[in-house]
C-alpha cells in the first residue's frame, strides 16, 4: 500500500509529502479527531516487509519514544502493520541544518551557532545519559526552524551502551553510521560510548564553521584511513572568523583516542556556555 494513493491512514489525513530517503518516506498529516498536525515516517512500499527495514523503523521510533525532552523530536505513535509500518512524531516545519548547509546559507548558520551547539549539546547530553549513544550526529540529523530551535532526528542506528555483565561480554560490532562523522573507535567496531558522539559532533561544528567537513577522501576507505589517522586541520585555516578558544574546543572533540575528548556533553556545554564562538556574529535579513 503507498501513503499518497491513501487519503486517511488509521484517523490521519496525508497532507503533503515532506521527503523520502533509501528505505522510508516522511508525510505532514493531520489527526482528524484534533486537528493537530504531525508527522509520519513510514517504510516504503518495496522495503515495508523486510524484516531489517522494519526492526530499525521499529527501533529508530522505540529509542525515540523513551528520549522526552525539548531538543529531541518526540514520538506519539507506532503502527507495526504488516504492510503499511510507521511511526507519528511531532511535527516540526523546519529543514535540517545540511539543507542549510547545501543552501549555502552561512549567514543563518553562524547568527545562531552558539544557540545551535548549545541546544544540540544539551540534547545530546540527556540522550547518552539515558544510556543510548545516537552514532550517527551530522547536519542532516539536526532539525533546525527560521527561529533556530533544533531537534535530533533518527535513531535507526542509535546503541545501548553496555552495563553491568553485557559490558563484559561486549565483542566487535558492525560498524555503522555516516564515513565523514565516525568516530575512529566506532570505525574499529570497538566499544563505543557518549565520546563517540562528541566526535560526530566535532566534525558536526567544524562544519558548521568553515561550511566543509574536517575530513574529505577520495574514495570511502581514504575517507576512513584519515578519520583513524589524519590529525584534522585547524578551523581558522577555513573559517578566520571562528574564535580560538571555539577552534581549540572542536580540534579536542576530534581526539583520535577518546580518552583526549571532553568526557562528557555537560563538560562541552560547561566550555561552550561562556565562550565566543565567532568574533563578530552576521545578522540574516528579516
Amino acid at each position: 500500500m503507498d501513503a499518497s494513493a491513501a487519503e486517511v491512514i488509521d484517523g490521519y489525513r496525508i497532507r503533503s509529502h515532506l521527503q523520502t530517503g533509501q528505505t522510508s518516506q516522511v508525510y505532514e498529516v493531520v489527526e482528524l479527531s484534533s486537528n493537530r498536525h504531525f508527522a509520519m515516517k513510514m517504510l516504503l512500499p518495496e522495503t515495508a516487509r523486510s524484516s531489517e527495514h522494519r526492526q530499525m523503523l521499529f527501533h529508530e521510533a522505540e529509542v525515540g519514544k523513551a528520549l522526552t525532552h525539548p531538543n529531541i523530536i518526540r514520538i506519539v505513535k507506532i503502527s507495526r502493520s504488516k504492510s503499511l509500518p510507521y511511526f507519528v512524531m511531532e511535527y516540526f516545519p523546519s529543514g535540517s541544518l545540511r539543507t542549510r548547509l547545501l543552501a549555502k546559507d552561512m549567514t543563518f548558520i553562524h547568527e545562531h551557532l552558539h544557540s545551535i551547539v548549545k541546544q544540540t549539546a544539551t540534547g545530546l547530553a540527556f540522550m547518552n545519559a539515558s544510556g543510548w549513544v545516537h552514532r550517527d550526529v551530522k547536519p542532516d540529523n539536526m532539525l533546525v526552524n527560521a527561529a533556530g530551535d533544533v531537534k535530533l532526528i533518527d535513531f535507526a542506528i542509535a546503541y545501548k551502551i553496555p552495563t553491568g555483565l553485557a559490558k563484559m561480554f561486549h565483542g566487535k560490532k558492525r560498524a555503522m553510521g555516516t564515513r565523514s562523522y565516525m568516530a575512529p573507535e566506532q570505525i574499529r567496531g570497538q566499544p563505543l560510548d557518549g565520546r563517540t558522539d562528541i566526535y560526530g559532533f566535532g566534525c558536526t561544528c567544524f562544519e558548521l564553521v568553515t561550511g566543509r567537513p574536517p575530513f574529505t577522501g577520495s574514495d570511502a576507505t581514504n575517507l576512513l584511513h584519515k578519520q583513524i589517522a589524519d590529525i584534522p586541520p585547524k578551523p581558522q585555516m577555513f573559517q578566520p572568523n571562528v574564535t580560538d578558544e571555539f577552534a581549540a574546543l572542536i580540534l579536542q572533540m576530534l581526539a583520535k583516542k577518546k580518552e583526549g575528548r571532553p568526557k562528557d556533553f555537560h563538560e562541552v556545554l560547561m566550555a561552550v556556555r561562556n565562550m565566543r564562538v565567532l568574533k563578530t556574529t552576521p545578522k540574516t535579513e528579516q
